[in-house]
């Protein structure tokens, strides 16, 4: 029976060794339903494909696409201050009144001549009075032109709207980065958990098959009763960490999923093996040099305070002169209608539907100048100076971050590897101190203190293998996201690349 199990935790041990990994769509404003939250069976995706799907669907990278929209717009509007404006005007007035009439006093008293004489065709008696409705109906139209002349802040308002349009163009392509970087990390944080549950489940195999072993030979009576109980306590705390093991990747897969931005009963699980990335190709120097080069970070700073004081110049140049012109024409007509005349005066007035048209235009000149506005205009200028300022130290700041950044990743990665050699040394030793400190309890020239201190060093020596291996990956990708070329345009295609350097033709297609 002791050699039937020893076979046995051979094999065990024999998986133990080998590192191995084993479209639709939520709408945007819907919240879960209970069907939706049903979890469907795992479904495998290799890193690419979760690079691809992150760039198609990730929310804030679409938000950051909108932004370059309406930056795009907001330029075009303030390229349209160059053209004149030209405007359709027009109106329709309808009005009734009804009139009452009274004349205290009248004109036949004037001298007016015989027509305005007592009984004359325009003679008012005194104390006449008269009665009368009235209705009018007016519709008019024309052009309106405005042109500006004469105007200093219409070329830095243009200049502003254009660095914005290029600051949010950098800043798409920095979310680019950071959501490559986002999702490897992610995607390798799986591979790392994948791998602890599968090195955690072959050690509670491995338990199992020394829990048995301990159990023959305490029934032969070569072992205390002490050797038993330890055992089954160590079997005890190994199903905690495979528990444990299983939550944290059950965590990782959701993390991923979210990244994703999956629909919510969707379940990743990573398809690739863990592979070894190379060691960076470029030394420091170099790496910092090309971190700097047309780095999206920075050039959004740039952007973003080229903006701001065009944006000042703009305010300032509201205090000089504009000079403008106007122009207009158009056409005008009018029916009056009068009805229920009545009284006895005032009648040769009256007429009872009459129809008025006329045209018109005009052309003008304006000027404006605005001498005195309570210091507002100066306030906003040194506000704006004070934001160009604070934008100026923001990239400092930001210079700096990327130097600490590609420098821990870089110090990070050497070490990483080295310590990959000295882990794996450890497993194949750790692997044979344990073949051999269980030989040696079986014989009875050990005891099971140092059998689980050797099996505790060889689980020890594969987690820290694992964990060499994804730093070594991690701290790769890290000093990639600050050097990867990437388009600023949001119709560009995107190929996600993982390594450095780039073939030609996708250095080509990112420029």
């Amino acid at each position: 029976m002791l050699e039937r199990s020893w076979q046995r935790l051979d094999r065990e041990l024999q998986l133990l060794d080998g590192v191995l990994s084993d479209d639709r769509q939520d709408p945007p404003l819907a919240l879960p339903t209970a069907q939706g939250l049903e979890p469907s069976p795992p479904q495998d995706i290799s890193l690419e494909q979760a690079l691809a799907i992150g760039f198609a669907q990730s929310p804030e990278l679409q938000i950051q696409r909108l932004e370059v929209a309406a930056a795009l717009a907001l330029l075009q509007a303030r390229l349209g201050a160059y053209w004149p404006q030209l405007a359709l005007v027009g109106g329709l007035d309808l009005d009734q009144s009804a009139t009452n009439y009274a004349v205290p006093r009248g004109n036949e008293s004037l001298g007016f001549g015989p027509n305005f004489a007592a009984g004359g065709a325009f003679a008012v008696p005194s104390g006449a009075r008269a009665y009368l409705n009235q209705g009018t109906g007016s519709a008019g139209g024309g052009l309106e032109l405005r042109y500006a002349l004469l105007d200093f802040a219409r070329a830095p308002a243009v200049e502003a709207a254009r660095f914005s349009l290029r600051q949010a163009r950098q800043t798409y392509a920095n979310g680019l980065r950071l959501l490559q970087l986002s999702i490897t990390e992610a995607y390798y944080q799986l591979q790392r958990n994948d791998e602890l549950v599968r090195i955690r489940e072959a050690d509670l195999r491995s338990d199992a098959v020394v829990l048995q072993d301990v159990l023959a030979l305490k029934q032969a009576g070569l072992v205390p009763r002490l050797d038993l109980l330890r055992r089954r306590a160590i079997e005890a705390e190994a199903e905690e960490r495979l528990v444990q093991a299983r939550a944290d990747r059950a965590i990782a897969r959701r993390r991923l999923a979210v990244l994703l931005n999956l629909p919510l009963d969707r379940v990743p699980r990573a398809s690739d093996a863990i592979q070894l990335q190379p060691a960076w190709p470029l030394d420091l120097e170099a790496s910092l040099l090309a971190a700097y080069r047309d780095n999206p970070e920075l050039e959004a700073l740039l952007a973003a305070r080229e903006a701001l004081g065009r944006q000042k110049d703009g305010l300032a140049a509201a205090l000089l002169p504009r000079l403008s012109l106007v122009a207009g024409g158009g056409a005008l007509g009018t029916r009056t209608s009068q009805w229920n005349a009545s009284g006895n005066c005032c009648g040769s007035t009256v007429i009872p539907l009459l129809n008025t048209d006329g045209a018109q235009w005009g052309v003008g000149l304006t000027f404006r100048w605005l001498l005195f506005d309570g210091g507002s205009s100066a306030a906003e200028v040194r506000a704006l100076a004070s934001r160009e300022a604070a934008s100026a130290q923001r990239y400092v700041a930001s210079r700096n971050d990327i130097r600490l950044r590609l420098e821990s990743a870089f110090f990070n990665h050497r070490a990483s590897l080295e310590k990959v050699v000295s882990a794996r040394r450890a497993v194949a030793a750790s692997l044979e101190a344990f073949r051999d400190a269980r030989l040696r309890y079986q014989s009875g020239l050990s005891n099971e203190v140092t059998l689980s201190l050797t099996q505790d060093r060889l689980i020890d020596s594969l987690v820290r293998r694992l964990n060499a291996t994804i730093d070594v990956n991690l701290t790769y990708a890290q000093l990639l996201r600050e050097l990867l070329p990437v388009p600023r345009d949001p119709a560009a295609p995107l190929l996600p690349h993982l390594q450095w350097p780039l073939p030609p033709e996708r250095n080509r297609s990112t420029r």
